[in-house]
């Protein structure tokens, strides 16, 4: 399930990328696994959790700026790796913005994880336009 997949990679670049230590993961539930749905109950309806401790709560007013910021990085990042294996260009528009120096640092290491991932297909190309140093 294509869902499962994402998660997998989704708790793989929260744990390079986030540095506090109050968020253990994060994950997309849909709306019928929330709600106990069967297989044929199908959801469209996506949320973002995150894991603290034993507990998920949804993210949504709960979280920083920042803390929003890499989720939504992340998760992008998790659908592109997920859905768009052959696609040659990826591209990052301020993804650094309200990021301390720790998640930004562990962003890096995530992108150069994903580069060194694609490095054998020879049309990849990352595009990162920032304005930090």
């Amino acid at each position: 399930m294509k869902i499962e997949d994402i998660n997998k990679i989704i708790r793989e670049l929260w744990t390079l990328t986030y540095k506090g230590r109050d968020i253990n993961n994060i994950a997309l539930v849909s709306g019928a696994e929330s709600s106990g749905g069967t297989k044929a109950a199908r959801s469209y309806n996506y949320r973002v959790v995150m894991t603290k401790g034993n507990t998920q709560l949804d993210m949504r007013g709960r979280c920083s700026a920042g803390q929003r910021v890499l989720a939504s990085i992340v998760i992008r990042l998790a659908l592109a790796e997920t859905f768009c294996l052959n696609c040659g260009v990826m591209a990052l528009d301020e993804p650094t913005t309200n990021l301390d120096y720790e998640n930004k640092r562990g962003l890096a290491v995530a992108l150069a994880q994903i580069i060194a991932n694609r490095a054998a297909q020879h049309n990849f190309q990352l595009v990162c336009i920032t304005h930090d140093e």
